[in-house]
């Protein structure tokens, strides 16, 4: 939920950054988990644990696996989403991106649950060929109706460009609020109350927002693409504090995260989709997207010195799905593969509609990060604490 939003700094193209810069820090990695001062916020305790993992697991004590509460709570989330749905066609919208956590919870959705689920994609052009199969396949396989959210190229591509010259972690921040506009979207055109998240602890429970600042900060968002792109906002439509309200209390949408409510091994999951509905996996976490995997595996570890694998291995590690040390021995491999990072560089230039050089130019530019340019972090800390105290939900496993 974001806040509102004040006054609007200065928007003239391609202004320098003006938040106050942090000092660089003495190299230090969680002794629990494997996050590092990579995340230029990381704090340590005195016995070596970061943030993150002391986080993580004051989270996760309420998700535990041992016993049938959990079960028996999602058992009546699915109860509410079937009475919610009893007079129309479908009673919940899931997001479809041809990934793992996604299609899984169609497959729970629809073959476990019972449900009659809406299958949205969120079409930004970046699509693996992987995904689009898997896609097709779970669609046809679980007889999903099924709704495709196309951005306009044009507009998508300028807005990306913005955050990739604005030279912060965060260029997924397009795709990031453009998702929930589509889930939304398709949810009211059906009545629809539900919307299902694949996001879950299991995976994804930390992620520094240092890497990934927050996509609900209008200012933000506002600052960079006046700043940075060369478009005036036509289409694309932005989903804030207020976006969520309105969905929240005015439509009546909830959103539910059902796989926190299971056990996870993620390995297991891959085995099972490919067996019973011809999933093929793409290597890592979120590289359905060709995008995606670029920015994750080469620009933040080429630009930032982020390993974004850390932030999923240290979830496993404190979810007892990976040890510390095996998620150590991979992390002395890079992310990407020499002999295709070529070939990846040019295909995103191309797409992007910029040359090469623009590119690498743009990768070897001065990082900076969400502090150093105007944003409402402090509103919209508060306007989140007051919610979940209002509410009773959890940070991470909010509805």
């Amino acid at each position: 939920m974001t806040m509102d939003l004040g006054e609007m700094a200065d928007s003239s193209k391609r202004s320098t950054p003006t938040g106050t810069r942090r000092q660089p820090r003495a190299y230090q990695i969680c002794v629990r988990c494997v996050m590092d001062t990579s995340d230029p916020e990381i704090l340590f305790d005195r016995d070596g644990h970061c943030n993150h993992c002391r986080e993580f697991l004051a989270v996760r004590s309420g998700y535990t696996h041992h016993g049938g509460a959990l079960r028996a709570d999602l058992e009546r989330i699915v109860d509410e989403i079937k009475a919610s749905g009893r007079d129309r066609d479908h009673d919940c919208v899931i997001g479809m991106s041809g990934g793992v956590d996604s299609s899984y919870l169609a497959h729970l959705a629809k073959n476990e649950f019972g449900l009659r689920p809406v299958a949205v994609h969120m079409d930004n052009g970046w699509d693996s060929p992987d995904a689009v199969i898997n896609i097709r396949n779970i669609v046809k396989r679980l007889d999903l109706t099924y709704e495709s959210y196309v951005l306009d190229w044009d507009e998508f591509r300028d807005l990306q460009l913005a955050f990739l010259r604005a030279s912060v972690p965060e260029t997924e921040t397009p795709t990031d609020v453009a998702i929930p506009v589509a889930l939304h979207h398709v949810a009211a055109k059906y009545g629809i109350k539900y919307v299902l998240s694949a996001g879950n602890l299991a995976t994804e429970g930390i992620l520094p927002k240092s890497w990934h600042y927050n996509a609900r900060d209008y200012r933000y968002f506002e600052h960079i693409r006046k700043t940075f792109g060369e478009r005036e906002k036509n289409g694309f439509r932005f989903f804030d504090y207020k976006s969520e309200l309105f969905y929240k209390f005015f439509k009546g949408i909830k959103t539910v995260y059902p796989i926190n409510y299971l056990p996870f091994s993620k390995n297991d999951v891959v085995a099972r989709l490919a067996r019973d509905l011809d999933f093929r996996y793409y290597g890592q976490k979120h590289h359905e997207s060709r995008y995606t995997k670029f920015i994750q595996s080469y620009y933040l570890f080429e630009k930032f010195g982020i390993d974004y694998r850390r932030a999923t291995f240290s979830s496993q590690i404190m979810d007892g799905a990976l040890s510390r040390d095996e998620a150590l021995d991979q992390l002395t491999q890079k992310p990407y593969a020499d002999e295709e990072i070529g070939e990846e560089k040019r295909y995103v230039a191309k797409k992007l509609g910029i040359s090469g050089e623009d590119l690498d130019m743009i990768i070897a530019s001065p990082p900076h990060w969400y502090f150093d340019y105007p944003n409402d972090q402090g509103r919209l800390a508060f306007i989140y604490s007051v919610y979940r105290r209002l509410s009773g939900k959890n940070k991470l496993a909010s509805v």
